[in-house]
């Protein structure tokens, strides 16, 4: 029985073998993720039925769950924002959301740093992200 709200086990089980500078991909429903990830990366596919399970909500319990070190959003190349990032923002209002165009995004994907790849069923386009996990601090 665990207290946070994160039970799912294969996605424990990846972020139990991961660690610092380790990567974690959340990616909408239109993201190439056969090809666009690492073929090491453990895959976990929530896309139950489109719009089912947004990037939020997969964030939302991530958040509780690893420390983030850095966020990177893939972005449209010609510089609009797009509207979850303000979402992007709320959730990590500590951390700068930093962008890449989408080749550029799909190639950091695809390092051989992305632990977790998790497949959501989120239909609002450019709504991927990549979590770089931080460091736990020991007590003091």
């Amino acid at each position: 029985m665990l207290k946070f709200k994160l039970t799912h086990p294969t996605i424990l089980q990846a972020l139990g073998a991961a660690g610092h500078g380790s990567r974690i991909l959340i990616a909408d429903s239109n993201y190439p993720f056969s090809t666009g990830s690492h073929p090491a990366a453990e895959r976990v596919y929530l896309n139950l039925a489109p719009g089912l399970v947004q990037v939020t909500d997969v964030l939302r319990v991530l958040v509780e769950a690893v420390p983030v070190e850095a966020l990177h959003a893939i972005a449209p190349d010609d510089g609009t924002e797009p509207s979850i990032f303000a979402e992007y923002r709320q959730i990590f209002p500590e951390h700068e959301l930093q962008t890449l165009g989408r080749f550029p995004f799909y190639e950091a994907a695809r390092s051989a740093d992305t632990a977790l790849v998790i497949a959501t069923g989120e239909q609002r386009t450019w709504a991927c992200i990549l979590l770089t996990i931080g460091v736990i601090q020991p007590p003091k």
